[in-house]
């Protein structure tokens, strides 16, 4: 019997469902990892090593993306609101998902681009299924409702080890005019189930999801990002 908390343990194969097969041509990389892993910065290079090698290229992020994301996101991140519930915080990371899906997402690869999208449902697989305690059969679920049956062609856990995350994530912070730490400010035990579960997904789903050591300098881990989609690149079909 597949443990509900467990992301990845009943995910279908990579690709995206069959029925939307047809308005489908380009390719679909996301970017996950904990906080102040470095992926942000990662999906950056790679966008601008793309478009180098004259590849359409759209960047997106999560929560986020589009005006109608972005707004939602700044309720979810807000330090203020700590009294939002794991469902409701469920709710809106997959509100604000469907509607970079349908505005963003679908159309850029309906016309062939490379779609980056910093976050996607697997965070919600880790974050919420497991780190909320809300199971994976409810993310599955609303998965189903906003993203149709899309999922990525290559996802790249950019890994850290969360004292260090933390820190990289206080300072970022530190920086920030409006800074976004409701996420942050979780507890240590928190963050460290969510890195935990980042690595039982990678061992659930071997071919799509490969963990990257974040811990490296930038232009090391670069590499070796780069190394991962030239071999998506290559894969006939």
């Amino acid at each position: 019997m597949t443990d509900p908390q467990r992301p990845g343990s009943d995910r279908p194969a990579a690709g995206i469902d069959r029925r939307n097969a047809s308005a489908r041509r380009g390719l679909f990389i996301t970017f996950e990892g904990p906080e102040g892993s470095g992926k942000s910065t990662q999906l950056k290079l790679l966008g601008k090593r793309l478009r180098g090698s004259n590849h359409a290229v759209l960047e997106t992020a999560e929560p986020g993306g589009t005006p109608i994301g972005v707004q939602i996101r700044r309720v979810l991140l807000d330090a203020k609101n700590q009294e939002l519930s794991p469902t409701a915080e469920l709710l809106l990371m997959f509100a604000a998902r469907a509607q970079n899906v349908d505005q963003w997402i679908l159309p850029a690869l309906a016309s062939g681009k490379i779609v980056l999208c910093d976050r996607f449902t697997d965070s919600t697989l880790v974050y919420q299924g497991t780190g909320r305690g809300l199971g994976a059969e409810i993310v599955y679920e609303v998965d189903r409702i906003a993203c149709r049956g899309l999922i990525p062609d290559l996802t790249l856990v950019i890994d850290i080890d969360v004292e260090t995350g933390l820190a990289r994530a206080r300072r970022r912070n530190e920086r920030s005019i409006d800074p976004e730490t409701r996420i942050d400010d979780q507890s240590v035990e928190f963050h460290r189930t969510i890195r935990d579960a980042y690595h039982r997904l990678a061992e659930d789903e071997p071919r799509r999801v490969h963990l990257i050591d974040g811990s490296r300098p930038e232009n090391t881990v670069s590499e070796d990002v780069m190394a991962q989609v030239i071999a998506l690149l290559a894969t006939p079909g």
